[in-house]
C-alpha cells in the first residue's frame, strides 16, 4: 500500500469518491463549509495499483484537520494506513494537535479513533441542524437507523 498526492492522476478518484460518500465536494463541520476538491489530499493505493481510499485535509496553526476519509477496502488496513500517514504527515509539518469530526452515528468510526488514542474533545450539540441549513442534501437517519444530530470531535496530541 502507497498513499500518493491528490494531485498526482488521482483527484478525479477523490473527487467521485466524496461526491458518491458525502454527496460532496462540499462538506460542512462545525458550521464551516469546506471544498474538498481544492483541498489538499492523499489517495491510497494498493499493491495492484488500484484506487482504493483517500483523505483531505487542513493544516492552520499548528493543527491538522481531517476533512475526510474513506477506505474502500474496509477491514483490510486500508484506514489504519491512512491515518497513520496523516499522523506522520502532521508530525513532519510540526502540527501539535491531529483533529476530526464525525457524526454521532458513525460508530464505526468513533470506535476506530479511539483505538488509535484519539480522545473526545467536544460534543457539539444538535450541530446538524446548522450544517443542514449550510447543505440540506445532509440526511435526517444515518448509519444502522440513528438520528444524525451531533458532531464528536476528535483529537489527538502529537
Amino acid at each position: 500500500m502507497k498513499i500518493v498526492k491528490a494531485d498526482l492522476g488521482y483527484r478525479n478518484d477523490i473527487n467521485e469518491l466524496i461526491k458518491e460518500q458525502w454527496a460532496g465536494p462540499m462538506i460542512v463541520s462545525k458550521g464551516h463549509v469546506w471544498d474538498t476538491s481544492v483541498l489538499p489530499g492523499f489517495a491510497a493505493i494498493d499493491d495492484n495499483g488500484n484506487f482504493c481510499g483517500a483523505v483531505t485535509f487542513r493544516m492552520s496553526d499548528g493543527e491538522f484537520e481531517i476533512i475526510t476519509m474513506n477506505s474502500l477496502k474496509e477491514n483490510q488496513g486500508m484506514g489504519t494506513y491512512l491515518l497513520k500517514s496523516m499522523m506522520n504527515i502532521a508530525k513532519h509539518n510540526y502540527c501539535q494537535r491531529l483533529c476530526l469530526i464525525t457524526t454521532n452515528d458513525n460508530t464505526k468510526a468513533i470506535r476506530f479513533y479511539q483505538k488509535f488514542g484519539f480522545t473526545l474533545k467536544a460534543v457539539h450539540l444538535n450541530a446538524l441542524e446548522k450544517s443542514r441549513e449550510l447543505k440540506p442534501a445532509i440526511p435526517l437517519i444515518g448509519r444502522d437507523g440513528i438520528p444524525m444530530l451531533h458532531e464528536f470531535e476528535f483529537e489527538i496530541m502529537l
